[in-house]
């Protein structure tokens, strides 16, 4: 393979230090130095008071799924164009999901029509609205929807970190907002994830969590259950090692969305950028006008390229064909049209080259 969707990057020698001084220590088990300053080196980069580090992004939500005590009968309202991981630990717990369509200006939820799927259930608990390809939600539009109703507001930043939404990090704002330091991220601890929030008493209460509950006390004593959720020592250190190189991240992953725009042709057209905010550009993202995404991905998969078509809607999704969704016919377009173009760090003008010459030969 010549180039990978998003591959992690290493910066040097510099994980290997880490992970060597997590041996060192010989903290190899959950917890230890390196999750306490990843941790707090979180908490500080992305503005927020405290960060949990776990095993995934998936279980910081999971961990807020518990926190909210979410029971069947519950509504949490999501976005359409999502990764299913947004919304599945709600649904495990019983919740119904409601999803949204995107705005055709951002891609990101319709607040409008959030406020009509806010109003159409009586016990909605939770609004999770998705940060796509590493561009924030509109923030301040859906928390004011949300503080109106007693509604949680939760973002799943899983593809945003290092983002920025009216010059604050992505997320901030909301009641929690979780990043992903899964493999394919701008940052990576190899898999794992970050649960963000000013709240003390949610922090806490997910700490406790996800270490299986436990209560304070010299044996285990269990008052309600929990999982195991907390990031381990030695994959931290990787994790602590690249939050430390984010910047220079960020700046590569801007040079990658800039030179695919100088070649992309005139009818393959990027994702539009708010006007409220930085883009970490995570992928690059087209939708294609006469051309077929699949034959796209076949096409440069042939060359070496590894691409994929947009996230499936969720309302598309089989689990989910019964669940109620306010639809504007935005994410079938972009879902029907849309291609996730190779977007590593480390992937060079030359390549980009000769992908466009692949998809230059596209039938239309």
């Amino acid at each position: 393979m010549k180039a990978f969707l998003s591959p992690p990057y290493m910066n040097g020698d510099d994980e290997r230090k880490l992970v060597a001084q997590a041996f060192d220590s010989n903290y190899i088990a959950p917890c230890g130095p390196m999750v306490d300053a990843l941790e707090r080196e979180a908490a500080a980069r992305f503005g927020f008071d405290g960060a949990l580090a776990t095993v995934s992004g998936t279980m910081a939500l999971d961990l807020l799924s518990r926190a909210l005590d979410i029971k069947p009968g519950d509504a949490v309202i999501a976005s359409d164009l999502t990764f299913i991981a947004s919304v599945a630990p709600f649904v495990d717990r019983g919740a119904t999901p409601i999803f949204v369509d995107a705005d055709p200006a951002t891609w990101c939820m319709d607040v409008s029509l959030a406020a009509r799927a806010l109003e159409s259930h009586p016990r909605v608990r939770a609004l999770i609205a998705t940060d796509l390809y590493g561009q924030s939600c509109d923030i301040d539009a859906l928390a004011d929807l949300c503080l109106a109703r007693g509604v949680y507001l939760i973002v799943d930043a899983a593809e945003s970190v290092g983002a920025t939404y009216r010059g604050r990090p992505a997320g901030k704002g909301a009641w929690a907002a979780v990043h992903s330091l899964n493999g394919n991220k701008i940052i990576t601890s190899g898999g794992g994830g970050l649960l963000l929030t000013d709240d003390p008493d949610l922090l806490a209460l997910c700490r406790k969590l996800a270490g299986q509950a436990r209560e304070p006390v010299p044996w285990y004593e269990h008052n309600r259950l929990g999982t195991h959720g907390r990031l381990g020592n030695v994959p931290a250190a990787i994790g602590l090692a690249q939050l430390r190189h984010l910047d220079e991240a960020l700046r590569d992953k801007q040079r990658v969305w800039d030179d695919w725009l100088a070649r992309l042709p005139e009818w393959a057209t990027p994702m539009p950028t708010a006007d409220y905010g930085v883009p970490n550009r995570w992928l690059t993202v087209v939708t294609l006008t006469g051309r077929d995404p699949l034959q796209a991905v076949a096409a440069l998969a042939g060359g070496g390229f590894e691409s994929r078509p947009l996230w499936k809607p969720m309302h598309l999704q089989p689990v989910f064909r019964d669940a109620p969704a306010f639809l504007s016919g935005v994410d079938d377009a972009l879902f029907a049209h849309g291609l996730c173009l190779p977007s590593g760090r480390g992937l060079t003008p030359e390549l980009m080259d000769e992908a466009i010459a692949l998809l230059e030969a596209l039938p239309c």
